[in-house]
């Protein structure tokens, strides 16, 4: 029978891509002192692990982007021409310039990034970087693999599945919500939309240019989104998104009157919430602490947004890690609103919306090039009811 011990036997397979030996030793080494985790080769450029992944093909590559010959974002554009399902970690600098790299390789396929410490002379606070941060985000791609391998890890997993939904942080018991009901939340088909929120964390910034991308003219709504990522980032990404698509997109601004046709993206560190005053809808931001080890968290914004518009809202959830925007959604369910899910075979981690079709909150699951669709469709059909 599989166990936790399996491991040694079905290893996550590395690939690790940066011009720089010393960085590339120092990641290798702290890869293998891990039983679950090996290291299948190293490559110094990216034409270089371009060929590699053509004849043997790792579970996660870990992908530099300045580097000679080829660059990353070039790799990454190579590999994604014909392989969509390698797991890639970008690994580089989070300076502007480094920021604005990665934000292009987050939308051109790249599954997750980790940033490289400002000084990577300093052993100790690079080690704590691979070990805190990169390492649990290998394995989190790997949901099949090393420590994950087993029946016995999926059997946990489902006996378990009330632990894996529960909040990491203390409820808030002003706004708890009702028990989690145990079949699909019903389908409220004469209520107008009013209001668009948007949830997504890991591989988010790809799925949300597939939906934003299809849209050639504004919805007649407002759309917030949460997006999981630091404040150097959600301004570069706010601008990715309103060069392609019809739908404009900035940072929220505290106090801002909210108006149709406009999409509010979270900024990085700060909670977005909603709310109405004199019958007007306005954007207001906190550092109160993380919910789900997050700030922005979906959570926060789904609540308020379930206070502000009640029956007129819909709450989408794209993929990503862990179970933010579930209890969110369980608002947003118990005002009447409505829930869509991106589905697990288009999401790059079914964490969030996994959690929320687990829990019976989706009235609708959809493939990502499905949801823009579904959305515009929502948003027309039910305004016209109104």
């Amino acid at each position: 029978m599989a166990s936790l011990l399996d491991s040694k036997d079905n290893p996550i397979r590395i690939l690790i891509v940066d011009d720089s030996a010393v960085i590339r030793r120092t990641i290798r080494h702290a890869l293998i002192a891990h039983s679950d985790l090996e290291v299948v080769g190293t490559a110094n450029d990216g034409a270089a692990a371009v060929a590699f992944v053509q004849h043997t093909k790792p579970d996660v590559m870990i992908l530099d982007v300045e580097m000679p010959i080829m660059d990353g974002i070039t790799a990454l554009k190579e590999i994604r021409k014909s392989d969509w399902s390698l797991p890639i970690i970008m690994f580089s600098s989070l300076t502007k310039v480094g920021s604005q790299s990665t934000l292009t390789a987050l939308t051109e396929g790249a599954s997750d990034y980790v940033g490289k410490p400002d000084n990577t002379s300093d052993m100790q606070e690079f080690l704590t970087v691979l070990e805190q941060t990169l390492i649990p985000k290998i394995r989190a791609l790997c949901p099949d693999k090393g420590l994950n391998t087993g029946l016995a890890v999926r059997k946990l997993a489902r006996n378990n599945t009330k632990d894996v939904l529960k909040p990491r942080t203390a409820p808030d018991l002003s706004v708890a919500p009702h028990p989690v009901p145990s079949s699909p939340a019903k389908l409220f088909d004469n209520n107008p939309i009013e209001a668009v929120c948007i949830g997504v964390s890991t591989g988010g910034p790809a799925a949300l240019v597939t939906v934003f991308s299809q849209w050639t003219e504004p919805l007649k709504v407002p759309v917030f989104i949460v997006q999981h990522m630091p404040a150097q980032f959600t301004e570069l990404l706010a601008k990715k998104l309103t060069s392609i698509s019809g739908m404009p997109v900035k940072e929220a601004v505290h106090g801002e009157v909210a108006i149709a046709g406009q999409a509010y993206l979270a900024p990085g560190g700060h909670h977005m919430t909603v709310k109405d005053i004199g019958g007007r809808i306005a954007t207001h931001l906190n550092q109160d602490p993380p919910e789900n080890f997050c700030r922005p968290a979906v959570d926060v914004l789904f609540r308020s947004a379930a206070r502000a518009y009640g029956s007129r809202l819909l709450g989408v959830v794209l993929t990503g890690m862990g179970s933010d925007g579930m209890l969110g959604a369980q608002h947003i369910i118990q005002a009447k609103g409505q829930v869509i899910a991106q589905d697990e075979a288009t999401s790059l981690i079914w964490g969030m919306p996994g959690a929320v079709v687990r829990a019976g909150l989706a009235q609708k699951i959809l493939p990502l090039d499905e949801i823009h669709t579904e959305i515009s469709l929502m948003v027309s059909r039910k305004r016209s009811l109104a």
